[in-house]
């Protein structure tokens, strides 16, 4: 009980923008990466079955990295992060907000660096625990499904978590990290019950 009360101690309430600074890194990483793409080396997250050195940042790094190929790929996360983020942040604070943040984000990195067989990149895996508390805060706000379709946020990520498990098992989408999406999820659920008291499962399902 005393570890519990230790975890669970709130921070003093502060709000500064912080989703705002971290859609400000993402996007300077990104235009860095286009002028050298050699940052991949070290910046993204290297799985430890590689005969590459990973570097120990790389957990954290590698959710500031995204595909310079491909710009929907930090239009898309950019866009999730502002929509999910900034209001999430101002329920919770700022300082609880980046800890929520980062610390799924590098759980997620380092779960990938043991169990992923290629490269990762991207923010996706700390999105999709921002999502989730989103729904557990927000649970019957509409959002838009595939940017068309209103569903509650809840319904969303319910339909998020059973397209991601399917898609991690059957293999499908080769470029994408459903085990980072998935990993996220979990990660997300976990530090809700633990840090937050707040039972996704509850909330969800109305128990």
């Amino acid at each position: 009980m005393e570890l519990l009360r230790i975890i669970r101690k709130p921070f003093r309430y502060q709000f500064f923008n912080a989703t705002f600074v971290l859609i400000g890194i993402n996007v300077v990483v990104y235009l860095l990466s286009l002028l050298n793409d050699n940052l991949f080396n070290y910046f993204a997250l290297i799985p430890m079955q590689s005969r590459y050195a990973s570097y120990f940042w790389q957990p954290l790094t590698y959710m500031f990295m995204h595909d310079p190929y491909h710009q929907s790929h930090i239009l898309f996360n950019m866009i999730g992060l502002f929509m999910f983020g900034n209001t999430l942040e101002k329920r919770l604070g700022s300082r609880e907000f980046l800890l929520f943040y980062l610390l799924t984000g590098v759980l997620t990195g380092i779960l990938l660096f043991f169990f992923s067989s290629g490269m990762t990149i991207g923010a996706s895996g700390a999105l999709f625990a921002v999502l989730l508390a989103y729904a557990c805060f927000f649970p019957d706000t509409q959002i838009l499904l595939m940017m068309v379709i209103p569903v509650k946020a809840t319904i969303a990520v319910l339909i998020f978590i059973v397209i991601t498990t399917v898609s991690l098992f059957f293999s499908f989408g080769g470029n994408v990290s459903h085990l980072g999406h998935l990993g996220g999820l979990v990660f997300g659920f976990i530090y809700l019950r633990l840090r937050l008291g707040i039972d996704p499962v509850r909330v969800f399902f109305h128990k």
